[in-house]
């Protein structure tokens, strides 16, 4: 007995059809939700750097590589030529105020010196027989003088003898006046010789004065010469390390010419170079700083060169007060030069987001979640610090600051824990 099957369904028979149609409409619908939704991407925190906005003070500064320096450096030049007999300390060696540093040979300027003493020796006695002769003199007008007047006075009691033999009609008129004449010519001639005196006191005071200006100009030149020694013997002029002595035994030293260095150490400087970018904003008086861990040594621009080479310009820096620990002459230092007063302002770190957006946007988390999205800011001043925020953040909000070469194009963000 046959059995009468019931009919199949219609849909069996369009089953296949119905099941790829479906799966086209599925995959219509997935690729429009994703053209439709912004790209999303999931990303550990642990590959990203988030930070928080907040309002801070923000100070512009621009960082630079300083290399400590001594605070002045002294040239050595040799004030005397001569050929180096011996070289009494080795180039860094440190050395205190008067230390010998190189002793020179000179037997041209030996010989000169003991030219100008015999020169000296021989000028002491010539002006020595000068004031004996002056001496001389004066005795002899003196004597002269002395002379003049005991004949004065013989020729006066002569006088008064003649003029009683006259009045007792003993002697002549003519006698007399013979007697009288002779007196008035020797009182004449003792005042000439009064005169000559007076002249010639006058005269070796003079020659007095001359002759020991002489000597002592002849003295000055002696010890003059004698001190021209000292300069065959090269000493430190202060206390300081000695650098850049490149001389040999027997080298000829000419005079004025550099032989070496001093450095003085009892105070350092920071040289550095800026870009020409900030060659107007930097001047003599800003402040700047050393960070090294916990450490922060304060420093002030003490130098600007404004000169320009190779877009970049020279300062030196001098230290406020304490200086790092185990400072030496070379080394290198990260210094915070700033630009102008501290303000407050809203900051975010740092981050390679600025070379993704080019400071155009950043990923901000959303509050209470862990999902991140861009939003468009504006970046205002910056150092190598900080960023100034001017648009699109408020302090308080998460951002993802660091780990921009992992997010690829994505416009929303997942953050796993």
């Amino acid at each position: 007995m046959d059995i009468k099957r019931p009919p199949r369904p219609w849909y069996q028979k369009y089953l296949i059809h119905i099941v790829a149609g479906s799966s086209l409409a599925a995959i219509l619908i997935y690729t429009a939700v994703l053209i439709i939704m912004p790209p999303r991407r999931s990303l550990s925190h642990e590959r990203v750097r988030i930070a928080e906005v907040c309002e801070a003070p923000f100070m512009e500064f621009v960082e630079a590589e300083g290399i400590v320096q001594p605070i002045m450096t002294v040239q050595l030049n040799a004030t005397e030529s001569g050929f180096v007999e011996r070289i009494a300390c080795d180039e860094g060696a440190m050395l205190h105020r008067g230390d010998t540093i190189l002793v020179l040979g000179n037997p041209e300027l030996m010989r000169s010196i003991d030219e100008e003493r015999e020169q000296w020796h021989k000028n002491r006695r010539n002006l020595h027989e000068q004031e004996i002769q002056m001496e001389q003199k004066s005795i002899d007008l003196r004597l002269q003088t002395l002379e003049q007047r005991y004949q004065i006075a013989l020729l006066r009691r002569k006088l008064a003898q003649s003029r009683e033999e006259y009045s007792m009609g003993i002697k002549s008129r003519a006698e007399l006046d013979i007697v009288e004449a002779e007196n008035e010519h020797l009182h004449k001639k003792l005042m000439l010789q009064m005169q000559s005196l007076g002249h010639d006191s006058a005269a070796t005071i003079l020659r007095r004065q001359m002759i020991v200006a002489d000597r002592e100009a002849a003295h000055r030149r002696l010890l003059a010469a004698e001190r021209r020694t000292e300069g065959l013997v090269v000493r430190a002029p202060a206390d300081g390390q000695l650098g850049h002595l490149n001389l040999i035994i027997g080298q000829q030293v000419s005079a004025g010419s550099k032989i070496g260095e001093l450095k003085i150490m009892n105070q350092f400087k920071v040289g550095t170079q800026l870009s020409e970018y900030y060659v107007e904003r930097i001047f003599a008086g800003l402040r700047a700083a050393i960070v090294q861990g916990e450490d922060t040594f304060g420093l002030r621009i003490s130098r600007v060169v404004p000169e320009v080479k190779e877009r970049k310009f020279a300062i030196d820096l001098l230290f406020n007060g304490d200086t790092p620990r185990n400072i030496r002459l070379g080394k290198s230092y990260r210094v915070k030069v700033e630009l102008g007063q501290s303000e407050r302002a809203v900051v975010i770190p740092r981050g390679d987001f600025y070379q993704k957006s080019s400071g155009e946007w950043i990923f901000r988390i959303d509050e209470g979640t862990n999902i991140a999205r861009r939003v468009p800011i504006e970046i205002g001043r910056q150092n190598p610090e900080q960023f100034e925020i001017i648009k699109g953040l408020r302090p308080g909000d998460r951002v993802i600051v660091g780990g921009y070469d992992r997010i690829g194009d994505a416009e929303e963000l997942i953050i796993e824990q």
